[in-house]
C-alpha cells in the first residue's frame, strides 16, 4: 500500500490585456540599454533576484533576515549581501549587523555578525581586492565621552554620540572574521569651543580633521551610507550623509586627504557653497573621478536628485591640491542626469547610481523602487518598478507599497560570474509566482519548490522510503527526482527544469 499526494506548485496567472501597467519593466529601448543583468535586493524583503533586461528572473537567492541595504554579485557567482536581523541594539536608518555569502546556488557560505549594543554594521560593504570586506560600523559613546572630547551638553539631545568605523574583515570560517584594519572617526576629532579639552584647535586649519560640533544633534550625527576603495590609490572613500559630505580617507596616514560637499563643516564657505544634499552612493570611476548620487533634499532652489561627477584636484605628484584658506575644489560638480533638476526625478533618501560600460547610467530611486537606465545624451532608455514590497510581489495593475531598494548593479552578459552557466529565463515576479511562499506539511515531511533553482528542499522527520515525481503545468512526467530511503533531517533535491507539480508517494 502506498499514500501518494499530489502538490500543484503554481498555476498560470492571466493578466488582463488592458490593465495598467505598474510594475516590472515599463520602458525598454532594447538597442541602446545595456545588454546584462540587473541585481534586485528589495529592503523589505529575505530574497534577492537576478532579473534581464525584460525583467525575467533568471536566478534567486532566499535568506532569513530581510536585506541589509546592499547585495552584489562576485566574480565567483556567489552572492555578497548585508541583513538586518531583528535587535533593540543601536537601531537607526539603514541598521544591518550582519554579512552573509551565498554561492550562486543558494548555499550559504559565511555569515559574519557584527552587532553589539554598542557597535552595529550598517548600510554598506566592499569587496578587497585580497578577498577581505569593508564595513561601515557605528560606534556608540556615552554623553560623558562626547563631553570629554569637547561636545557641549547643549549638542547632546540623546544620550549618546555615535561615531563611524570602517573595518576590514578576513573570513576565517563559516560564522568567524577577524577585524586586520580600521579607521576610526573618532580618533580623528577636533574642536574649537573649550581650550581644556582633548583636540582643541582652530577647525579651518586642520580639514584633514572631523570638527566634533558640526552638523546636528542627534546620536546618528554622522551616518555613512556607502564605502569604496581605491587599490591604486590606497584610500577609502566613505559618503557622510548627515554633514553632505563624501571624505576620502588615506588608509596609509588615517587622515581626510579630500573632502566635498559642504565647507562649512571645515569653516571654509557659507551655506551657499553647498553642493551635496544627502547624497548616497559615492563611487569611483577612475583615480581621478568619482560619481555621487546627489539626493537633492534641500537643494538650493528646490527638492531634486542628480548624478553628480566631479573631477578630483590631484596634484602631478598624486596628492590632493589643498589651497591654505580656501575650500576644496572643484566649486561645483558636473551633472550627468537629469539635465532639468526637478522632483520629476527625486529621491529624498537612500538610492544610488552605477556607470555602465556603455556609457549609459543605471539609476535607483530607492524609496519608489524604481530603477532608470539613461543614455549620455539624457535619454530614458530602460525603466523597472520593483513589484516587491513588505507584504509580497504584487500583480501588473497594483500599486506597490515600501517596495523600497538601496542600489543596484548591472552585470553584463560578459561577466565572470555568468561563465559556464545557463541563465534560463523564468518568468517575471509581477505575472505569478516563482516559488511556494509556504511550506507545505504531508507524511511527516515539509516540502518547498524552488522553480528558479530547480530543486525541492525537504526536511523530514521521520526515516521512510519515498519517490518523488516531477510534473509540469500540462501533467507531463519530467522524471524522478527521488527514490530511496530519505533520512532524518533537511535535504536539497535537484529538479528538473520546468517541474510545476511533484507527486510524493510512500513505498511499503
Amino acid at each position: 500500500m502506498k499514500s501518494t499526494f499530489l502538490i500543484l506548485i503554481a498555476a498560470l496567472v492571466s493578466i488582463p490585456l488592458m490593465a495598467q501597467r505598474t510594475v516590472g519593466v515599463l520602458t525598454h529601448d532594447s538597442t541602446r540599454a545595456f545588454k546584462g543583468y540587473t541585481l534586485l535586493a528589495p529592503i523589505p524583503a529575505t530574497m534577492t533576484y537576478l532579473i534581464d533586461n525584460d525583467g525575467q528572473v533568471v536566478n534567486v537567492w532566499k535568506a532569513n533576515n530581510p536585506t541589509g541595504q546592499v547585495a552584489m554579485l562576485l566574480d565567483d557567482g556567489s552572492l555578497l549581501r548585508t541583513a538586518a536581523p531583528q535587535s533593540q541594539w543601536m537601531q537607526g536608518g539603514g541598521a544591518g549587523g550582519m554579512v552573509e555569502l551565498y554561492s550562486w546556488s543558494g548555499e550559504r557560505l559565511w555569515q559574519y555578525t557584527h552587532l553589539s549594543i554598542t557597535a552595529r554594521a550598517h548600510h554598506d560593504v566592499e569587496v578587497l581586492p585580497n578577498g577581505n570586506i569593508l564595513m561601515l560600523v557605528w560606534e556608540s559613546h556615552s554623553r560623558d565621552e562626547a563631553i570629554a572630547q569637547g561636545r557641549p551638553s547643549a549638542r547632546l539631545t540623546e544620550n549618546a554620540l555615535w561615531s563611524e568605523r570602517v573595518i576590514e574583515v578576513k573570513r576565517t570560517g563559516p560564522t568567524t572574521g577577524e577585524v586586520v584594519w580600521s579607521w576610526s572617526s573618532w580618533d580623528h576629532m577636533i574642536q574649537d569651543v573649550d581650550p581644556s579639552k582633548p583636540n582643541y584647535g582652530v577647525v579651518a586649519d586642520n580639514p584633514e580633521r572631523i570638527n566634533i560640533n558640526a552638523g546636528g544633534t542627534r546620536s546618528d550625527w554622522l551616518h555613512a551610507n556607502s564605502v569604496r576603495y581605491n587599490a591604486n590609490r590606497d584610500e577609502v572613500m566613505i559618503s557622510i550623509h548627515n554633514l553632505n559630505e563624501i571624505w576620502i580617507i588615506s588608509r596609509k596616514s588615517g587622515d581626510i586627504v579630500y573632502r566635498y560637499g559642504n565647507p562649512m563643516n571645515y569653516k571654509r564657505g557659507t551655506q551657499q557653497n553647498q553642493v551635496l544634499f544627502g547624497q548616497h552612493d559615492a563611487r569611483w570611476l577612475t583615480d581621478t573621478r568619482v560619481m555621487i548620487f546627489n539626493n537633492g533634499n534641500g537643494r538650493f532652489g528646490g527638492n531634486g536628485s542628480s548624478v553628480d561627477e566631479i573631477d578630483l584636484p590631484l596634484k602631478e605628484d598624486g596628492t590632493y591640491r589643498r589651497d591654505p584658506t580656501s575650500a576644496f575644489t572643484p566649486a561645483a560638480p558636473i551633472v550627468v542626469y537629469p539635465q532639468t533638476i526637478s522632483t520629476s526625478f527625486y529621491a529624498q533618501n537612500i538610492s544610488g547610481a552605477t556607470r555602465l560600460p556603455n556609457g549609459n547610467t543605471l539609476s535607483c530611486l530607492g524609496p519608489s523602487g524604481v530603477l532608470v537606465e539613461s543614455t549620455p545624451d539624457g535619454d530614458e532608455v530602460w525603466r523597472y518598478v520593483n513589484p516587491v514590497g513588505m507584504n509580497g510581489v504584487v500583480s501588473q495593475g497594483q500599486t506597490p507599497r515600501n517596495n523600497m531598494v538601496f542600489k543596484t548593479y548591472r552585470y553584463g552578459l560578459d561577466h565572470p560570474a555568468f561563465a559556464g552557466r545557463t541563465l534560463t529565463p523564468r518568468g517575471r515576479l509581477e505575472e505569478g509566482p516563482l516559488s511556494v511562499g509556504e511550506v507545505i506539511e504531508h507524511m511527516g515531511i515539509t516540502y518547498e519548490l524552488d522553480i528558479v533553482n530547480d530543486r525541492i528542499v525537504v526536511t523530514n522527520n521521520n526515516v521512510q522510503r519515498v519517490v518523488i515525481s516531477c510534473y509540469d503545468l500540462r501533467g507531463a512526467f519530467l522524471g524522478t527526482a527521488h527514490d530511496g530511503t530519505l533520512e532524518i533531517g533537511r535535504h536539497v533535491i535537484n529538479v528538473p527544469s520546468a517541474t510545476i507539480m511533484l507527486q510524493l508517494h510512500r513505498r511499503q
